[in-house]
């Protein structure tokens, strides 16, 4: 069976952060097809949250399955259980039961109910302290030796139900390894079974099976950064990274593919990656990345937005058949619905956590086609940003609402508003906010002013 490994962008998902990993994800399994690595690997795209309204419409559109939602990559029990393991019938005799023991070189069988479903474990310790509880003939002055090949010669006609341990630890496949590996431990026999929702046994886990402790192999896309991050990712192995941002501090055990380039998306890099390798990038995964790169980009007005990226447009758009700025400002308009959409929705699916001195802030940004649907919100807006800056101790939240029509973005801060104020030159008030003209990007145009300052 191929060993997973994961594909998935930040916290907080952008649609960059979904495409980049689906798109990623299908070049690596074309590739582990050429060199023939895919019975041994499967690259798997997930995201850590939500998706964007976009990224749900351009998978839907090109019938496309969502990326896994992942909620850690702490090792699991199903990373290290052997999957469907060896079942006999509760009503089998123990000698089949031992035949099958020593023929499969298990130490335990699964012993199942009429319908399949998980009973209990017979295994060769129950088997030999049987054996061995035959010799109890032989005590005293009055041994007999014949009683004993009696008892053992019954022994074999007996059920495996009679020697059955039923009070076996009963694990769950998505549990966590170390969580388990303590039960495991304490557990009177060595082993534990995976039981799934409908009472059958999936796995088994032996004390051996947990002394590697191993880890979860994971590409990152679109960040670099442990607190945008999968939870567990320290436990990790992170065996590549794509990325567009700055340099941060996710660590590796080893040296890997880290391929950082200075372009407006990373569904520009893994456009790249397709033709460097020569691999054909089909129209559904090429409308795909085409939506990322227009959406980070900004339809690519954003300065984020470089030669590199308008290449890449060119050549998706080419494989499509469209305008590049038509079916970017299409793929916009799937987010609307802008007066009625949760305001935790509006102000947080698009916002990531920044250490500025000894200080955490907050910097979101929501891009629209209606600027003034948004700001007529802007009572509720300032109420739950106030929310999250005292939920988390940040030192200020900043929303950029980004209009992409009229490439500029209203500034809203709750917090200490000095420090934007400095950055920028301007007067941030409790109401109304502040017009940014030509502010798009908050990578280039916001969070490194405020970082570097």
């Amino acid at each position: 069976m191929a060993s997973p490994v994961i594909v998935v962008g930040h916290r907080n998902p952008d649609n960059d952060s979904i495409c980049a990993a689906v798109g990623y994800a299908y070049l690596k399994n074309e590739l582990a097809k050429r060199d023939g690595t895919a019975s041994k690997l499967e690259y798997i795209p997930a995201c850590l949250g939500p998706l964007p309204p976009e990224s749900r419409w351009i998978l839907d559109q090109n019938g496309i399955p969502a990326p896994r939602k992942l909620p850690h990559v702490h090792a699991r029990v199903c990373d290290v259980m052997t999957p469907d393991p060896e079942s006999i019938s509760h009503d089998a005799s123990m000698l089949e039961a031992g035949r099958r023991l020593r023929q499969l070189n298990v130490r335990s069988l699964v012993v199942t109910n009429d319908d399949g479903t998980f009973r209990g474990l017979i295994s060769t310790r129950a088997i030999a302290e049987r054996y061995i509880s035959a010799t109890d003939a032989l005590d005293g002055e009055n041994a007999n030796p014949m009683a004993v090949a009696s008892s053992l010669i019954e022994s074999l006609g007996q059920r495996v139900d009679d020697l059955t341990y039923t009070n076996v630890l009963v694990l769950d496949r998505e549990a966590l390894l170390k969580e388990a590996a303590d039960d495991l431990m304490a557990s009177e026999l060595r082993e534990g079974v995976v039981v799934d929702d409908d009472g059958f046994a999936v796995g088994i886990v032996t004390r051996s099976d947990i002394a590697a402790r191993p880890k979860r192999k994971v590409i990152l896309v679109d960040h670099n950064e442990t607190r945008q991050a999968a939870n567990g990712i320290e436990e990790a192995d992170v065996v590549e990274i794509l990325d567009h941002h700055r340099i941060a501090d996710v660590m590796t055990a080893n040296p890997i593919k880290f391929l950082n380039l200075p372009v407006g998306s990373t569904a520009t890099i893994v456009t790249m990656e397709f033709r460097k390798y020569g691999v054909e990038v089909p129209a559904d995964i090429a409308a795909v990345l085409l939506s990322a790169i227009m959406t980070d980009t900004v339809i690519l007005k954003s300065p984020t937005a470089t030669d590199v990226d308008r290449e890449q447009v060119d050549y998706l758009a080419g494989i499509l058949g469209v305008d590049p700025t038509e079916f970017g400002l299409k793929v916009f308009r799937t987010r609307g619905g802008e007066d009625n959409m949760p305001v935790e929705k509006l102000v947080e699916a698009d916002s990531k956590e920044f250490q500025f001195g000894d200080h955490t802030v907050l910097i979101a940004q929501h891009e629209t086609v209606d600027l003034p649907a948004v700001m007529a919100r802007e009572a509720e807006i300032r109420q739950h940003m106030a929310e999250l800056k005292a939920l988390h101790g940040y030192e200020f939240v900043l929303l950029m609402v980004t209009d992409i029509l009229a490439e500029g973005s209203q500034f809203i801060v709750e917090g200490n508003r000095r420090i934007v104020n400095r950055v920028f030159n301007i007067e941030c008030p409790e109401e109304g906010g502040v017009w940014m003209p030509g502010i798009l990007s908050r990578k280039k145009q916001v969070a490194a002013r405020i970082l570097g300052s």
